[in-house]
């Protein structure tokens, strides 16, 4: 029997040391991915689309307003019997106005919410991160010394086996 372990290949370990570098090194680009994408994503739905929809409501709420003027004309114009086309106006821009009051209030339902929703999964990527920057860290260095301990026993001599004759 032998008495000693016979280690002919430490390559597989090098080997998944260095994609467990390369994973961590990859993961944690994605990482900072996500999180640059959750911070513009909060700045876009709560900042930036609050100020674009509320300019959309003013800008549709003065085309509203023409719209009205445009249809009291026509009733009082004399040359005009049917005012369907001004009444068509006010009607589609009511409905523009409307679509954009509604798309505010979502607006800022969500930027209400954002945080309260994507916290718990924000967290989740946080500890992702930590698991990465400790605990993978560790089996990165434990895996060299792992390197170190198997090439200093394959270095050592093969005790002789004692005979007992």
């Amino acid at each position: 029997m032998a008495d000693q372990a016979r280690i002919s290949n430490l390559d597989a370990i090098e080997a998944f040391r260095s994609s467990l570098i390369v994973f961590m090194g990859k993961t944690r680009v994605a990482l900072d991915t996500v999180q640059d994408a959750v911070k513009r994503t909060r700045g876009w739905v709560q900042t930036e689309q609050p100020a674009y929809w509320s300019g959309q409501i003013r800008m549709r709420q003065k085309k509203l307003d023409q719209a009205q003027q445009e249809l009291m004309s026509a009733r009082m114009s004399e040359f005009v019997e049917n005012p369907a086309a001004q009444q068509m106006a006010v009607r589609k821009a009511r409905a523009a106005l409307e679509e954009a009051q509604a798309k505010l209030e979502r607006t800022k339902a969500w930027g209400r919410d954002f945080d309260r929703t994507i916290d718990p999964l924000a967290r989740k990527a946080d500890s992702l991160r930590d698991f990465i920057d400790g605990d993978l860290v560790k089996a990165v260095a434990y895996l060299v010394e792992i390197q170190k301990i198997l090439q200093a026993y394959n270095e050592s001599p093969t005790p002789q086996a004692s005979s007992n004759a």
